[in-house]
């Protein structure tokens, strides 16, 4: 039986697909917010460091203890500024569990009223209230409700929340130890990979089914990723080796590719169940006798 010859470049093939770009790790990120005005806090405090120990035993304590304050209202500030990014960046997401930027302004408000102790009159509860009311107004107050979690089963979502949770702490990992071999170009390498992951991870958190699909993914092959860049990165800046490096990049390469084609299955499994929904919705509305609302392909608006 006659067979007919083809290669790539044969006629009639059609053209070999090309591969997809790399995806950028900072792509679908925003800035953080909590390294401007945020870190400009924790120098705020330091002139009553000075004013502390040029004052008696009694201003010396109150210097002392409205630094402290201050200071801790910086990091207050700080962390919840992270984890309201964190909670913005996610479409499913648990309202921070302690309202941190809250805090914030409580104890700058006390700060500043102990900072201003011994001023004239009222000086003291002016200073409070006007750093309360100026710190809320700069830094916003934190999120006190959950998002996209309505008509969610809630112990589905705390599975996923679980999860999530644990695998963004392997990703943490990674990313300490990475730094220490000191090369750039391995940290960017490693926050590609984590681009991937993370996709994964709101492909999860949109749909908890996906949970049992993607927990190998998640668990297994995270934590091995994990554990091997702890190892290579106690190795590498020891000894420089070449096949070493080029032994764990190409196995980043390898699980990157298996992480990216999983979450495209996860999420082609989404639209096969929205195929069937709608489907399932225009036969009933062909039995009930209900004809279509046409639509214009172009605009999209009803004829």
């Amino acid at each position: 039986m006659a067979h007919r010859f083809g290669g790539r470049y044969s006629p009639g093939r059609p053209a070999p697909a090309e591969p997809a770009p790399p995806r950028h790790p900072f792509q679908g990120r925003r800035p953080a917010r909590a390294a401007g005005r945020a870190n400009a806090m924790f120098f705020a405090p330091l002139p009553l460091v000075p004013r502390a120990f040029f004052s008696d035993p009694a201003g010396l304590a109150l210097s002392l203890s409205a630094f402290g304050l201050l200071m801790l209202a910086a990091w207050l500030t700080r962390e919840g500024l992270r984890a309201e990014d964190a909670w913005t960046a996610r479409k499913v997401a648990r309202r921070p569990a302690v309202p941190r930027k809250i805090l914030g302004s409580v104890l700058t408000g006390a700060g500043l009223f102990l900072a201003g102790i011994g001023g004239e009159g009222a000086a003291p509860v002016i200073f409070g209230a006007l750093g309360l009311v100026l710190h809320s107004l700069t830094f916003g107050i934190d999120p006190l409700s959950d998002k996209g979690m309505e008509g969610i089963d809630s112990f589905q979502n705390s599975r996923v929340a679980r999860a999530v949770e644990e695998a963004e702490k392997h990703l943490a990992t990674m990313s300490e130890a990475i730094r220490h071999t000191g090369e750039r170009s391995l940290v960017d390498r490693v926050e590609r990979f984590q681009a991937t992951v993370r996709e994964m991870l709101r492909t999860v958190e949109e749909d908890p089914r996906d949970l049992t699909a993607a927990r190998r993914y998640l668990v297994v092959y995270l934590m091995g990723a994990r554990d091997a860049t702890v190892k290579f990165a106690d190795l590498y800046p020891r000894s420089r080796d070449a096949s070493a490096r080029q032994d764990y990049e190409t196995l980043l390469a390898d699980l990157e590719t298996h992480f990216a084609a999983r979450t495209r299955a996860l999420m082609q499994d989404d639209r096969t169940d929205l195929d069937v929904e709608i489907e399932v919705l225009r036969d009933r509305l062909h039995r009930e006798g209900i004809a279509p609302v046409p639509v214009t392909p172009k605009t999209g608006e009803t004829a």
